[in-house]
């Protein structure tokens, strides 16, 4: 009798044998009509629903036919073997089943042991069902050696934005749909990859288009002049150049918001909550947190450095690149960008400084008054008080944590940090009603220390 785990990973390595054959574009074209699990699973829970009916695999490309065919293939195995395994790890296959809880812990141990290969598994048909599309939609992103196995396909003509459009839509249904089961983000990091090189590929074929139909409107010319003795044709033009400005400036907006969402992002982005103890610190997650993970104060500092250089350097190159080919919407397109990301900066910028400046300046009242510290009635100073250095301790560890992701950044964060310092010295100085000589002098010293400390 096979060992259960055997029996599952031996199912599992007929999938992943399945998915890495050499491919052929009539794929299952010949097979029976059946409802798609793709569509199955987006109509239980991903907003990403397919409207069209089963007969459109049969009108479009080959290459989208094939696509589409062979995420159903994907879709409808890898989730039923991901679940199973899950069971098996945690017990609760067994406990169905009526199994002794010896042979129950004794089985979960030998899942632990297999668990690596599993994993190793999931991977390889993650990474060939990935380069079977890249065959077939994006060859030149393949390596010589890789080509040969995944690749073969005549490409007559470039796909449509209409159809590249349709196959970011079936994948990205599938990566909602295997991210429902919450399998870790890394194994699905090869799909995201290949998600936004299909949207970079839609958006050069799509202006590729454009330019293409803008050559054809000679064609179009009716020669029809208005009052101010300008034909169609000109209207034409501008229509289409604001549509590929608005094309653009939307891309930026979404890329800002992007950089928005990532300041925010935390380490919880894989919930483990749904497996027992035994898996959910076994191997098969131990490697996900072994890469640098940012703090929240080092994520918008990461982002801060980002827009500087969206700024200064990515929006004033695609300004020069479309002016060179004479595009004229690039003022706008600039403009609206750079709006966004000074806007993006501001808010980032704020949270960081508040993050950073309040511990430090609600650290000063309690500091100035510890041990029932008296300014009219106080010893003659003998140096800056504890409070102060204990502020530019604090500063410091600011200014280390700053120059480490950009230098840039250190002077436009520390002047706000000792400015809220200086502004919240200078309401506590204001409550206090009289001051004695050495209370005076003291306070002369800590401001003239503070004002160096600013300048420096």
């Amino acid at each position: 009798m096979h060992c259960p785990v055997d029996l599952i990973l031996v199912g599992f390595c007929l999938l992943a044998a399945g998915s890495g054959i050499p491919h052929s574009p009539m794929l299952d074209l010949d097979s029976d009509i059946r409802p798609s699990p793709i569509s199955l699973l987006s109509q239980r829970g991903s907003s990403f629903q397919s409207t069209r009916d089963n007969t459109w695999r049969f009108k479009g490309p080959q290459q989208v036919t094939f696509v589409e065919n062979l995420t159903e293939v994907v879709i409808s195995q890898l989730p039923n073997f991901w679940k199973l395994w899950i069971s098996y790890v945690n017990g609760s296959l067994f406990s169905e089943t009526g199994e002794k809880s010896g042979q129950v812990e004794k089985s979960k141990k030998n899942a632990r042991q297999r668990q690596n290969d599993f994993r190793k598994m999931i991977q390889e048909v993650m990474l060939s069902l990935m380069k079977l599309i890249r065959g077939a939609l994006l060859p030149f992103s393949l390596s010589e050696v890789e080509l040969k196995q995944y690749g073969g396909w005549e490409m007559k003509s470039e796909l449509s934005g209409q159809w590249l459009t349709q196959v970011i839509h079936t994948v990205r249904v599938s990566y909602e749909a295997l991210a429902a089961l919450e399998i870790p983000n890394d194994l699905l990091q090869v799909m995201q990859d290949l998600i936004l090189d299909l949207r970079v590929r839609c958006l050069m074929v799509t202006l590729q288009q454009t330019s293409e139909d803008v050559k054809r409107l000679a064609e179009k010319a009716d020669w029809v002049v208005d009052n101010e003795g300008i034909t169609t044709l000109i209207f034409q033009q501008e229509r289409t150049q604001d549509q590929v400005c608005e094309l653009c400036v939307g891309i930026m907006k979404v890329f800002i918001n992007c950089l928005e969402q990532l300041s925010t992002k935390t380490d919880g982005d894989v919930d483990t909550s749904h497996l027992s103890s035994d898996i959910a610190s076994s191997d098969l997650f131990s490697n996900i947190h072994e890469d640098f993970c940012p703090t929240p104060e080092q994520r918008l500092l990461i982002i801060l450095s980002n827009c500087q250089y969206l700024e200064k350097h990515t929006f004033i190159n695609l300004a020069e690149h479309f002016e060179k080919h004479s595009f004229h919407g690039t003022e706008k397109i600039t403009r609206v960008s750079v709006e966004s990301v000074r806007d993006l900066d501001q808010r980032q910028f704020e949270t960081y400084i508040e993050l950073k400046a309040d511990p430090i300046v609600g650290s000063l009242e309690p500091g100035i008054y510890a041990g029932y510290f008296d300014w009219k009635d106080c010893l003659p100073p003998t140096g800056v008080r504890n409070y102060l250095k204990e502020a530019l301790v604090n500063i410091i560890s600011v200014h280390a944590e700053v120059f480490t992701v950009s230098k840039e950044l250190v002077p436009r964060v520390l002047s706000r940090i000792v400015e809220a310092v200086a502004e919240e010295m200078s309401r506590l100085m204001q409550c206090v009603s009289s001051f004695s000589k050495n209370g005076a002098l003291q306070l002369k010293l800590d401001f003239l220390w503070l004002n160096l400390g600013k300048n420096t």
